[in-house]
């Protein structure tokens, strides 16, 4: 009876570190399309953007390698805006909510201050970025910018209805 007791309590455990080691492993599962609705926004001014990360991260990352040097690190970065060279597909990442805590746009009013105190662009920055809608707008239309300016076009989007499209009634 013992021995039966032991057998099974030892499968169980070989099976429990099978799974345990195997979710480590695993990372995260990156879906194609992202649907960027963030819950710590009571309500969206505009309709949400898709972001299409399996064409990002593949098609146009081959199409402009010179775009994508930094792979994963030209969207994904640190506390310091610093891109994470080590990351790869399937690496669990922080929400960029997790870091760029306000849900909002930097207030006009704070935007008109800046202005009077004649506030330098540099920190203009640094405080955009806690604003979680600056930060992704700065990333993406930067980006799309230098994309465009490369490649004589106006294929990536660069102004709000491009990427919000107007809701449907």
């Amino acid at each position: 009876m013992k021995k039966q007791s032991l057998l099974i309590s030892s499968a169980i455990i070989g099976i429990a570190v099978i799974f345990a080691t195997t979710g480590i492993y695993a990372g995260t599962e990156v879906p194609d399309e992202i649907k960027m609705d963030n819950p710590a926004y009571e309500k969206h001014k505009k309709s949400i953007v898709i972001f299409t990360h399996k064409k990002h991260s593949e098609e146009y990352a081959k199409a402009s390698p010179d775009l994508y040097k930094k792979k994963c690190g030209e969207c994904h970065h640190d506390k310091d805006n610093k891109p994470l060279e080590n990351l790869k597909a399937g690496d669990d990442v922080q929400s960029c909510i997790e870091c760029h805590k306000k849900p909002s746009e930097v207030p006009k009013k704070l935007k008109q201050e800046w202005k009077a105190k004649k506030v330098k662009r540099d920190e203009q920055k640094k405080i955009k970025r806690e604003y979680h809608a600056e930060a992704l707008h700065e990333n993406c239309r930067n980006c799309h910018k230098v994309y465009n300016k490369k490649n004589k076009t106006k294929a990536a989007p660069t102004t709000c209805a491009k990427c919000h499209p107007k809701k449907k009634k």
